[in-house]
């Protein structure tokens, strides 16, 4: 059992970056494949990224790629999503996964509850 706690969300001006965490319990963190996944309102949630056990594999949603890093510190059992240049359009709420990965949702074991990003224009 993993459980997951995003923070670092909040309101940013367009263009802006912030930096989402996931702590995760447990001590086989390490043994799971890490996802973070969004949803706006009124949408479906989407993929957003991944980064595999060891982070020998990251995945990006074309949408996000070049702008956002996924990266993972085992030793904290945490993994950080850095998102830069941030649009209005990354508004939604944010959340982490773990599971075997890396961008279908029904992979994906444990979620968080989920952190909102805001981005004003």
């Amino acid at each position: 059992q993993v459980q997951l706690v995003e923070s670092g969300g909040g309101l940013v001006q367009a263009g802006g970056s912030l930096r989402l965490s996931c702590a995760g319990s447990g001590r086989t963190f390490s043994s799971y494949a890490m996802g973070w996944f969004r949803q706006a309102p009124g949408k479906e949630r989407e993929f957003v990224s991944a980064i595999m056990r060891s982070s020998s594999s990251t995945y990006y949603a074309a949408s996000v790629k070049a702008r956002f890093t996924i990266s993972r510190d085992n030793a904290k059992n945490t993994v950080y999503l850095q998102m830069n240049s941030l649009k209005p359009e990354d508004t939604a709420v944010y959340y982490c996964a773990a599971g075997g990965g890396p961008t279908r949702q029904r992979e994906y074991d444990y979620w968080g509850q989920g952190t909102q990003v805001t981005v004003s224009s």
